[in-house]
């Protein structure tokens, strides 16, 4: 029998296979002796912050528990609802800040059983700790504002004390306090010979501990156009953008707040005047078919399926209630302009004061009244609102808007106006147009030779006026119909401080004349299209002569006030770079 090859020897393994499960984890490792020791000390550090915080919620609970003040202090729930033990009117007084000093001019309050204690709200203007026992406020509500003390006593807890210290600035809170008069006059604040020790006090609304800009920032003077802005020492520049940007806080300033009680004083006064003369007020369209003034101007809308603009003036309307029988009008409204100027007197939507009426004889019939009513405003301004121009005018160091003497207004022919330019050294054609240069020049001119900051010009040339302008008598007696635009018009400007603050004229009321002059003018609109045949039309039906002017509301605030940037008369102000907010 033949030998058999060996058989290979069977190798047993040490080990027993490894399992299905291990199989499938293989190459996975458990956690190193060092991260092991990281998870045992982060969960010693969890367990040490977690008895430290239980410990303080301990603490924050007994001194809750022992607080005497702590339901006289906190902030409000999101309604503004008064808490229930706050004293009401019946028990205790309201009084706004601005009128405290009058209320407590009878000295008979001041000596009331337990003192004078009243209720307010205010916002606060800065809070801050003198100790643990004692903090110093400064509430302010509108131009006023008044030192608050809350000192800790047996009846008002340290933790009240701390709390009123943190409140952020700006914040708003409703106050119960005792009035007492300070061992001296605290002259930081409006009100120096009173102050109020708070008993109750709650936020009512928080403002962010950081905030983008402060209210003292909003209260420097912004520079002149050309000027740089400077820093004072310690205190960041804050521009006329960032202002603008936050204008809820900007507007908060004492100044600001002033200028717009002017303003709505100016109006109001324009107002009053017109109503006691006769004049009705009215309300038209600012979306039109059609550009009311022609140019390019104006602003293009989408109108459904068909083109639409936005009114640059109440003009054709205004004219067109005249011919309705309506023969004086005023109109205070929005206007809007698209031109791509990005200078300090200009906006792109600003407040229109409008009029037009109907006269007698001559045109300067309306030049006079409306020279009459601007005086009416200036010295409504000079009484109604003196210590707010007072304001604003120490700080942007503004003279006095200087009226003519015995009420009689510079009123200059253009040509006169022209001769006084070149006479001071101006090279200008007798039919130029005035550049603002020039008529800021002519302004101190007039200044100095009628010591009058508010003059008139009169009689503009012809081809520089809307095409609905009465051209003069001369100028229509010499007509060349080769050049139709020629001469000088009815037309006239009102300037403040060398600036055009009105522009107005008569008005064509024959409606063959103004069609014909729609075609002739330089900017040749179409008295047929469908945003001016029912205004040609209007005259059609007969008209009275008439005149009117429209004013820049915002001008004459930037220019009675001396203010340096015609946005700052604007609330919320529009102009090419600028929509919001």
């Amino acid at each position: 029998m033949s030998e058999q090859a060996p058989q290979a020897e069977r190798v047993i393994p040490l080990t027993e296979p490894p399992t299905e499960d291990a199989a499938e984890g293989d190459g996975e490792k458990g956690p190193s002796k060092s991260a092991l020791k990281k998870a045992a000390k982060d969960k010693e550090k969890a367990e040490k912050a977690a008895k430290r915080k239980a410990a303080e919620d301990a603490q924050k609970k007994e001194q809750e528990a022992n607080d005497i003040s702590k339901n006289d202090y906190g902030d409000l729930d999101v309604d503004g609802a008064w808490p229930a033990d706050f004293p009401s009117e019946d028990h205790v007084p309201y009084v706004e800040l601005g009128d405290l000093e009058e209320y407590f001019n009878d000295t008979t309050k001041m000596d009331a059983p337990g003192g004078p204690h009243i209720t307010f709200r205010a916002r606060v203007e800065n809070a801050r700790s003198q100790s643990a026992k004692l903090a110093f406020l400064v509430f302010k509500k509108g131009n006023a504002t008044i030192q608050a003390v809350v000192a800790a006593s047996e009846e008002l807890s340290r933790q009240m004390v701390k709390y009123a210290s943190s409140i952020p600035a700006e914040s708003y809170v409703l106050v119960h306090a005792l009035v007492k008069k300070p061992k001296e006059a605290v002259k930081s604040t409006t009100i120096q010979n009173l102050e109020v020790h708070v008993k109750k006090l709650y936020i009512e609304g928080k403002a962010k501990a950081q905030l983008p800009m402060q209210v003292a920032d909003a209260e420097r003077p912004i520079p002149v156009e050309g000027e740089e802005e400077t820093a004072e020492e310690g205190r960041p520049i804050v521009t006329l953008n960032t202002r603008l940007n936050n204008r809820v806080i900007d507007l908060r300033a004492k100044h600001n707040q002033a200028i717009f009680k002017i303003k709505y004083n100016i109006k109001k006064l324009f107002m009053e005047f017109l109503d006691a003369r006769g004049f009705i007020g009215i309300d038209t369209p600012r979306l039109l078919g059609s550009a009311s003034e022609g140019g390019a101007n104006v602003f293009e809308v989408k109108y459904f399926d068909r083109q639409a603009f936005l009114a640059q003036s109440p003009q054709l309307y205004k004219q067109m209630l005249v011919a309705a029988g309506l023969e004086r009008v005023f109109e205070s409204g929005p206007v809007f302009r698209a031109e791509n100027s990005n200078t300090a007197r200009h906006l792109t939507e600003f407040t229109g004061l409008d009029l037009e009426m109907a006269f007698s004889h001559d045109y300067h019939e309306v030049v006079s009244l409306l020279e009459e009513l601007m005086l009416y405003i200036f010295k409504g301004l000079r009484t109604k609102c003196k210590l707010e121009t007072d304001l604003v005018r120490s700080i942007y160091h503004v003279d006095d808007f200087k009226l003519p003497e015995a009420g009689k207004v510079p009123r200059l022919k253009f040509p006169e106006g022209i001769k006084m330019l070149r006479d001071a050294g101006e090279e200008i054609g007798d039919f130029d147009d005035l550049s603002t240069p020039q008529e800021k020049r002519l302004g101190a001119l007039v200044l100095e030779k009628y010591s009058s900051d508010f003059y008139v010009l009169d009689q503009f040339p012809l081809a520089i006026r809307p095409f609905y302008t009465m051209p003069s008598t001369e100028t229509r007696k010499n007509f060349n119909p080769s050049s139709p635009n020629a001469g000088y018009s009815n037309s006239y400007d009102f300037f403040m401080r060398g600036q055009e603050i009105m522009s107005g004229a008569q008005r064509i009321h024959e409606a063959e004349f103004l069609a014909k002059r729609m075609r002739e003018h330089d900017a040749a609109v179409d008295p047929t299209s469908p945003g001016l045949r029912d205004y040609v039309a209007a005259f059609e039906a007969g008209a009275p002569k008439h005149a009117g002017g429209g004013i820049g509301l915002e001008r004459i605030v930037m220019l009675w006030l001396g203010l340096p940037n015609v946005r700052l008369a604007s609330l919320f102000p529009r102009d090419p770079n600028r929509l919001a907010p």
